[in-house]
């Protein structure tokens, strides 16, 4: 009888067990080193204690001239995670750094000139979601409006994408695909005003059409036929971004629905087993590269979480990127191995020797992304 029981005791506690056990598609328990709350609050730290750059390369000691897209992206990522959080504190002080802009520092207010300077719009507009500021509003709608305003400058190429209703900031190369979605999402959540998602949507169907490939994935620009690992990123959170924004019955939702799970059943293919995905995707010869890893990371939580993949693959493909980019962040806070900035070209050396730098913006930014995600 005794024995008996002893059985009994074993398997119940084999039972507990497995019921307890974090499957590998879990995206809310985690172990302490890769809880996104510890994360996110290490990132966001480390970015209100960095002085504005003059580039995403926070090493730079160059001063700054005005606020560049890549902190852009940063400051949004760790106003996420605080509202994600519920951490008035860290927003209080998230929107004291912005301030100054309004008065004593408004030189580095991006001038609305390129598709990396009016994405700045995001930030006041995501403040304005929150402190119901008009000054915020305002600024926001300045950057979202002027992106669709042509200049008197402007040349043939500039006049020829405004006449067929795209905005005159065209230039098919991929990173656009979030600079125009994050700040033309945000103006359509800040106002309602459907012009926005319209016009984002229209600008993303312009893409997919041109430049996605068969498989789903990117070249660089139609003439760099590389499937660069950022480049990609901005594409995955790009549509991310306006499919978390935009009705549900909004008659350009398929055709970007079609192209995002196009992208990212292609990508599961290309994850390395250690969850991490390549500076070029598809070249297994090319380095592990985190801001990419991340932007298609944040893709697939928002992905799963959304119900627009499969929960157990997606979330399985993401907890692994997850636990694997954790280990690639330091004791300050600052993310390695983040590719610099990096211009088109048809030459594989120029992807494959790409300073990789720690503590750059541009991989900051999306793992703070990631972090908020987890937590929504």
């Amino acid at each position: 009888m005794k024995n008996v029981l002893s059985a009994f005791g074993l398997s119940m506690i084999l039972a507990i067990s497995a019921c307890t056990q974090t499957a590998d598609y879990d995206l809310k328990r985690w172990p302490a080193d890769a809880d996104p709350g510890k994360v996110g609050l290490l990132l966001s730290e480390r970015y209100l204690a960095t002085p504005h750059k003059s580039s995403g390369d926070v090493s730079s000691l160059q001063p700054p001239t005005q606020i560049v897209y890549s902190e852009v992206c940063t400051w949004l990522g760790s106003i996420w995670f605080a509202e994600a959080t519920g951490n008035s504190e860290l927003l209080t002080k998230l929107q004291s750094r912005f301030e100054p802009l309004f008065d004593t520092i408004t030189n580095l207010l991006p001038p609305p000139n390129h598709v990396d300077n009016n994405v700045f719009g995001s930030v006041p507009l995501e403040f304005y979601l929150i402190n119901g500021e008009k000054k915020y509003l305002d600024l926001g709608l300045y950057y979202a409006d002027t992106q669709w305003t042509l200049p008197e400058d402007a040349g043939p190429e500039e006049k020829a994408y405004a006449d067929l209703g795209y905005t005159w900031q065209t230039r098919i190369w991929i990173d656009d695909m979030f600079m125009v979605t994050a700040v033309q999402s945000q103006a359509y959540r800040a106002t309602g005003d459907i012009k926005y998602i319209d016009r984002a949507a229209g600008e993303m169907i312009l893409y997919l059409d041109t430049i996605q490939l068969g498989n789903g994935l990117f070249y660089h620009a139609p003439y760099a036929h590389f499937t660069w690992g950022r480049g990609n990123g901005w594409m995955a959170a790009g549509m991310s971004e306006i499919l978390r924004a935009m009705p549900v019955d909004h008659p350009d939702r398929p055709r970007i629905m079609e192209g995002y799970k196009k992208m990212m059943a292609t990508l599961l293919i290309h994850q390395a087993e250690d969850g991490m995905w390549r500076q070029v995707i598809d070249d297994p010869e090319f380095w592990k590269e985190t801001s990419s890893t991340a932007m298609f990371t944040y893709a697939m939580i928002t992905g799963v979480k959304n119900g627009w993949l499969d929960e157990k693959t997606y979330g399985a493909a993401a907890r692994k990127a997850w636990l694997s980019l954790v280990k690639y962040i330091d004791a300050e806070g600052n993310v390695t191995e983040v590719c610099e900035g990096t211009g088109t070209s048809d030459d594989r050396s120029h992807y494959m020797n790409r300073k990789r730098n720690t503590g750059d913006f541009h991989g900051q930014a999306p793992v703070l992304w990631c972090a908020a995600a987890l937590l929504r």
